[in-house]
């Protein structure tokens, strides 16, 4: 029998810290969800910007964010969001906000880089939250990620099994393939700023291959590609409640991503 595991990649595969800044209170919210924030208001949408974190920290902190993606051409994906919204309406209260500055962002990769840089692997992503009712920034966001202990041995197990791995995570493609390539998945596996629409139909497409595909996530956004597989998993090695759909949806709950390994070779002997 052949099978494909499917992972998302914070919180499955990497240890995830986040951190975002309410533009309008100033405040910063260390260790949010930010997924749960933003599927919080079916007006929020969850944009990861493609910036490089060194040169954001070394901008000018009271320029405009939206100036400064304006004039370095930075480009962005949507990660996750409950509201059917296009893409030219989001670049359009991604790159007139009047509200964020270079500041906001400064704050949460500051903020991250404190927890995370004692780490020797790590990546960054930094983003927004907008509101599509007020077309504004309503959140800057970054994220930090290590990999979970086990997580290269599960990959490298599974390998040796003759099971493909693939990565479908909301994160940026740049980031995701440098930690693909430490643990070893091929780069053509890797899909980045996956909405969970997307991250549904790379399992629906893979089961056209496949005779079991199998999904590994621990958030609200990959409830979809777990409906969608044959197999579902619920990993709970990130601390932090998780809603009661994914409990649901569900076959098999692990503490360690390396518990994936024993239930895929239970597949492979039906």
């Amino acid at each position: 029998m052949s099978v494909a595991v499917v992972f998302d990649s914070a919180g499955t595969l990497l240890h995830t810290y986040r951190v975002a800044k309410d533009i309008a209170g100033q405040q910063l919210l260390p260790g949010i969800e930010t997924v749960t924030l933003t599927f919080s208001s079916p007006d929020r949408v969850l944009v990861i910007i493609h910036v490089h974190s060194r040169e954001v920290i070394a901008a000018d902190p009271s320029e405009l964010l939206s100036t400064y993606l304006v004039s370095h051409h930075a480009g962005f994906g949507i990660s996750c969001t409950r509201k059917i919204t296009t893409a030219d309406e989001i670049g359009d209260a991604l790159y007139t906000d009047t509200r964020a500055t270079i500041g906001d962002l400064q704050d949460c990769i500051r903020n991250v880089w404190a927890v995370c840089k004692r780490e020797e692997v790590v990546t960054l992503n930094s983003g927004v939250i907008l509101n599509m009712a007020s077309d504004s920034i309503e959140f800057t966001v970054t994220t930090g990620g290590r990999p979970f202990e086990g997580a290269m041995e599960a990959i490298r197990e599974l390998h040796s099994l003759g099971v493909p791995t693939f990565i479908a995570s909301g994160d940026r493609v740049t980031k995701l393939e440098k930690m693909a390539d430490y643990l070893g998945i091929p780069r053509d596996r890797v899909y980045g700023v996956a909405t969970p629409t997307v991250k549904a139909q790379i399992v629906t497409d893979l089961k056209e291959e496949y005779d079991q595909v199998v999904m590994v996530g621990d958030g609200i956004n990959d409830l979809c590609a777990m409906k969608r597989a044959d197999v579902a998993i619920l990993s709970e090695q990130q601390p932090g409640d998780k809603p009661a759909e994914l409990y649901q949806a569900a076959h098999h709950i692990v503490k360690n991503v390396r518990d994936v390994v024993e239930i895929v070779k239970n597949l492979k002997t039906v």
